[in-house]
């Protein structure tokens, strides 16, 4: 995917890189993380209320998103530094608007946080999901709204913020945890209760398609309309012409219609 984002910006012109550098040692209190995401909040210039799409400010922030190859199960998303500009690379098998929403949060907390932590560790991971939390779901804002179980309208609740914040009930869950809203007892039983249902594996929502980048797919089309096809932009570079599509797709190949 790096090989295919660096030879398009020999041809076309990207967004400027500007993203915030914000380390965080993996040792590092929590609170810094937190205090990274609200400050990314503000550089992003975002209003109060939910993002309103992860990719498309990720994108402007000149982050190139792509989605993986098909059939690729392992890794919901991942993202790296390369040599011309930071990439991230979500896994169209998940097929869920919210989870796939905070991927792209994580990862983009990863870029603006961890630029030497170890791919993969445990603190790393923990940081871009708490970092992720702060970011789509800002305790200030969210904190007077969460409920303290799931009993009486709890789930009616939970589904209405689902909705407003774009994000999932599990990532709910995990934010009223976190802030102390719901205490390890009623989230342990909010837990089995999605499992019983199912919801572990697909939740219910409203929205069904998933948020689709489209920096690389203009840039293959802004070539197509000049006259350069696939094959003569990749003339020499060794590049496959599958590669090269599935890199600059505005949807998952593998979900394409």
């Amino acid at each position: 995917m790096a090989e295919v984002i660096g030879l398009l910006e020999t041809s076309v012109e990207f967004p400027q890189l500007l993203l915030p550098d914000l380390p965080v040692d993996p040792n590092d209190p929590i609170e810094e993380v937190e205090i990274a995401a609200r400050i990314a909040r503000d550089f992003f210039e975002l209003p109060l209320g939910p993002v309103q799409h992860v990719v498309r400010l990720a994108e402007k922030a000149g982050v190139a998103v792509v989605f993986s190859e098909p059939g690729v199960a392992s890794i919901d998303a991942y993202s790296l530094h390369s040599s011309t500009r930071p990439v991230i690379v979500l896994n169209p098998t998940k097929d869920d608007y919210y989870r796939q929403r905070f991927d792209a949060a994580h990862e983009l907390g990863h870029l603006i946080m961890h630029h030497d932590a170890e791919p993969g560790s445990k603190p790393a991971e923990d940081q871009a999901n708490r970092f992720a939390s702060e970011f789509l779901m800002p305790a200030a804002q969210i904190r007077p709204h969460l409920p303290s179980s799931t009993a009486g309208r709890g789930w009616q609740e939970l589904a209405e913020l689902k909705e407003h914040w774009g994000v999932s009930l599990a990532a709910l869950l995990y934010r009223a945890r976190s802030l102390g809203v719901m205490n390890d007892v009623s989230y342990r039983n909010a837990v089995i209760r999605m499992s019983q249902n199912g919801w572990r594996r697909a939740e219910p929502g409203r929205v069904s398609s998933l948020e689709m980048p489209s920096m690389l797919a203009r840039a293959r089309e802004v070539l197509l309309d000049v006259g350069v096809d696939d094959q003569q932009f990749l003339s020499g570079s060794g590049l496959s012409v599958q590669m090269y599509q599935i890199a600059a797709a505005r949807t998952p190949l593998a979900l394409a219609r």
